[in-house]
């Protein structure tokens, strides 16, 4: 579930994204990294320092995708449970980050209070998040809903028709993508309509 949201999001910082924002010499962090596809593009785009995060299964996976792709010195691998009280040194010695990427994360309420108290952590006044969700109306606006309930705004970067992507098996279906940015509870909200 999900796989084809990981491109997705690739796809939109190669393009649009990057004349949005400049990578070269920044930090990103990626959250429910899976294969860790964003947060590699970010570090194929110039960022200086990329950490990948996802839940213990999947670390391994995450760091043989990195030694692959020989990153071994920009990108990082961590575990990290959304909502936690511990949040791993690597990440808590950071400074601020530059840019938050997420794909796939919406899946439920609870879930999106647990991201929600996470982003509010580990992100400073200048830090940009991007988020992309295949739109299913059942999960997706329950929890830009439950982001906005908490004090974030939330704007639509990007949508886009996908043939299949994450309906494996299903030739014929098409599923719409959309990349948000979204702007946490202690940053100038006037920034979704500068940016």
């Amino acid at each position: 579930m999900g796989m084809g949201l990981f491109p997705i999001l690739s796809e939109y910082m190669s393009t649009q994204g990057r004349f949005d924002f400049n990578f070269e010499g920044k930090t990103v962090l990626e959250l429910g990294a899976g294969t860790g596809l964003p947060g590699l593009t970010a570090a194929k785009l110039g960022a200086s320092l990329v950490i990948l995060t996802d839940v213990e299964p999947l670390l391994a996976g995450l760091v043989r995708n990195v030694e692959e792709n020989g990153l071994q010195n920009r990108v990082a691998v961590s575990k990290l449970v959304w909502g936690s009280d511990e949040l791993p040194s690597r990440i808590g010695g950071l400074g601020e980050v530059d840019l938050v990427l997420m794909s796939d994360v919406f899946f439920g309420a609870s879930e999106t209070v647990a991201l929600a108290d996470t982003l509010k952590r580990v992100c400073g006044k200048g830090t940009r998040v991007w988020a992309a969700s295949e739109l299913r109306p059942w999960t997706t606006n329950e929890c830009v809903n439950e982001l906005i309930s908490e004090g974030f705004g939330v704007v639509e970067l990007s949508s886009q028709l996908g043939n299949g992507f994450a309906s494996a098996g299903k030739d014929d279906s098409f599923d719409v993508f959309s990349v948000f940015q979204l702007v946490l509870p202690n940053q100038d909200k006037d920034r979704l309509e500068e940016e």
